[in-house]
């Protein structure tokens, strides 16, 4: 008896478990039925990302410890690495609050904020409460209410429809979202090319530019050409020089003169008076 009464003792004077549940003075978040789903922050998606991994790795580790050690390699986390995670989850609470405004104008939130009041009345209301006139038609008002909302299409299978509706609801969103940034893509490529379009027409029409002042600068050459050969005629023929037959007459010209130079030496010094009067700034 004295060994039993000991094991009692000792085991009346180890420590109690503590009870592990909501930190005290945080509020619970709730969560409203059929609504959409809370988004998670950039750290918790690191977690669920990188979870599984540890756990394949470790498969002895247990759960703590494998929080605890993600916990640290996000620390570790260099920032460009980390901004990956928390501009998903901007862009995640910025689609939740989208689907939370419009989830608020549906009929079945209407009955859910009313189900909840009826039930805050329900618990602040006591059992030893004087029935007055005016309770009695505080009772009466609230019987009234929770009888419009307790009607036969509020079933099991009408909410589980709705809550089906609105999961097609918020796919349609997210792939209306992902539409619209494959569209934003193709807007900016357009923009890109339309720019690269502008650059290539301005290139053009500087070459353009440049063509004609060089055709303009031919015509100039030609035309101080003429002017200056238009008192040397061609042996045998005595044709001159004109816009016209430039080159034609600059070719006879040269053949004369490289086939029988010294048979047409007053061509060639008469040729040599003119080309040293010719005016260069022109050319």
């Amino acid at each position: 008896m004295g060994g039993i009464k000991q094991e009692q003792s000792d085991a009346s004077q180890q420590p109690r478990p503590k009870k592990r549940g909501w930190p005290k003075g945080k509020k619970r978040k709730k969560v409203l039925p059929n609504g959409p789903k809370a988004p998670v922050t950039g750290y918790v998606r690191f977690l669920n990302e990188r979870r599984e991994h540890m756990r394949a790795r470790y498969p002895d580790l247990p759960f703590p410890e494998i929080t605890k050690r993600l916990g640290a390699e996000w620390t570790r986390l260099a920032q460009n690495d980390k901004q990956r995670y928390l501009d998903e989850a901007e862009r995640e609470k910025m689609q939740y609050a989208q689907e939370l405004k419009e989830y608020q104008q549906t009929e079945a939130y209407q009955i859910t904020t009313a189900k909840i009041h009826d039930k805050r009345i329900k618990k602040e209301d006591t059992p030893s409460v004087i029935i007055t006139s005016g309770s009695e038609s505080s009772l009466s008002k609230a019987s009234d209410l929770s009888s419009r909302f307790d009607i036969p299409i509020f079933t099991e299978e009408f909410l589980d429809q709705n809550k089906a509706r609105e999961a097609e609801l918020r796919r349609l969103r997210k792939a209306n979202i992902e539409f619209e940034e494959q569209n934003a893509v193709l807007q900016r490529h357009i923009k890109d090319m339309y720019n690269a379009k502008e650059r290539l027409e301005a290139e053009l029409g500087m070459d353009e530019k440049r063509t004609q002042a060089l055709h303009q600068h031919l015509l100039a050459i030609k035309q101080t050409l003429v002017n200056s050969l238009s008192s040397v005629p061609l042996p045998g023929t005595g044709e001159t020089a004109s816009l016209g037959n430039l080159d034609s007459y600059l070719s006879r010209l040269s053949g004369f003169l490289e086939g029988n130079p010294h048979k047409h030496r007053v061509l060639l010094s008469q040729l040599c008076e003119v080309l040293s009067h010719l005016d260069s700034e022109k050319l």
